[in-house]
């Protein structure tokens, strides 16, 4: 019941700042002028960056996919991509992305597959997304000096810094157990100052978890090509991400900047937004890329463009992805009561 009171929680403060931010962004817009222009778009792009968002998508399932087999689980490739769409969903409708490991960690459990090689396969899969992330969004800015104005250089250092952040503590949390130990105990000393009950409990489940996938990661370690075909795919997996933005460029009839222009902005848009402990980034993604988009589209088109673009490469793949997560939920309720069926036959018999 708290989870799902948690969960209701998260999914109001979602749809308020939704409700918020286009308030803000579309209230002296003229909403019906808006929507002509997003409804005249070519549809062939609009397919083109669907298929993108399809491609990110598979991306992550192939990801997930090759480090559970390679720690020696068992795992469909449809299972991979329920997986990442759990994760998507989870990830946008809780604070700083909180949400989205530890709920494909508990789908991936009642699939049966170990929790300590579910952990660690994430830990790898969000290492590498975090490395592509960084390092995107550094080469665009080092090749477009001139997109990040004053009100965005303290957001993209904050973004960047945040993320790199994150990726020392997954370093850490894969690679240096006596590090990770220390930050262990350092976290505990501070539980203690607050008074938090149980602390030795909680403890002694932190080393035992951090145990269990070190263990695992040592079958990592000693195969390094795995770790790279799961960077490059990452790769192709952003930049199938960021290249919506190119194609719903296109949809407008606009041709002046070319993919590697467009990518480069949202790459920098994605690494300043990514941090922000918003929900989903929602509200600094929308307003962002109205600020960093106003250099390749008129003023009248920037709002319109947001709207398709964000539509696509966010709310879309929220609505699908919360589809798999009903569907999933129902079909678990569904087997329960159906093992509760026979369950009290045999207690008859």
């Amino acid at each position: 019941m708290n989870k799902k009171k948690k969960m209701i929680r998260n999914l109001l403060l979602f749809n308020i700042l939704i409700i918020a931010t286009f308030y803000i962004l579309l209230k002296d817009q003229d909403i019906s002028q808006l929507f002509n222009i997003v409804s005249n778009a070519k549809g062939q792009y609009i397919v083109i960056a669907i298929l993108a968002l399809i491609v990110y998508v598979l991306c992550e399932a192939i990801n997930i996919g090759r480090t559970l087999k390679a720690l020696g689980e068992k795992s469909i490739f449809l299972r991979n991509i329920k997986y990442a769409l759990i994760g998507f969903f989870f990830s946008s409708i809780t604070p700083a992305a909180s949400g989205g490991q530890p709920m494909q960690i508990y789908y991936m459990y009642k699939d049966k597959i170990s929790v300590a090689n579910s952990t660690l396969a994430l830990l790898i899969n969000l290492t590498s997304m975090q490395i592509v992330t960084i390092s995107l969004a550094i080469i665009s800015v080092i090749f477009n000096p001139g997109v990040l104005r004053k009100g965005l250089i303290g957001l993209f250092i904050l973004g960047i810094s945040l993320n790199a952040t994150a990726l020392l503590l997954l370093f850490m949390a894969i690679f240096s157990k006596k590090g990770l130990n220390k930050l262990i105990s350092w976290t505990v000393k501070i539980m203690k100052k607050m008074k938090i009950k149980n602390v030795e409990e909680k403890q002694e489940k932190l080393e035992n978890q951090v145990k269990q996938y070190q263990e695992s990661s040592t079958y990592i370690k000693q195969n390094k090509k795995l770790i790279l075909k799961i960077i490059i795919t990452a790769y192709l997996q952003f930049i199938a991400l960021y290249s919506i933005s190119y194609w719903v460029y296109l949809s407008f009839g606009f041709s002046e900047s070319n993919i590697f222009k467009v990518i480069a902005l949202q790459a920098i848009l994605y690494a300043t937004v990514s941090g922000i402990p918003s929900p989903g980034a929602v509200g600094v993604s929308e307003g962002g890329f109205v600020l960093i988009f106003k250099k390749i589209y008129p003023e009248v088109m920037v709002s319109s463009a947001m709207l398709l673009n964000r539509g696509i490469n966010f709310y879309l793949l929220v609505i699908i992805s919360g589809a798999v997560v009903i569907l999933n939920t129902l079909k678990g309720k569904k087997v329960e009561k159906n093992d509760e069926i026979i369950y009290n036959e045999t207690e008859k018999d």
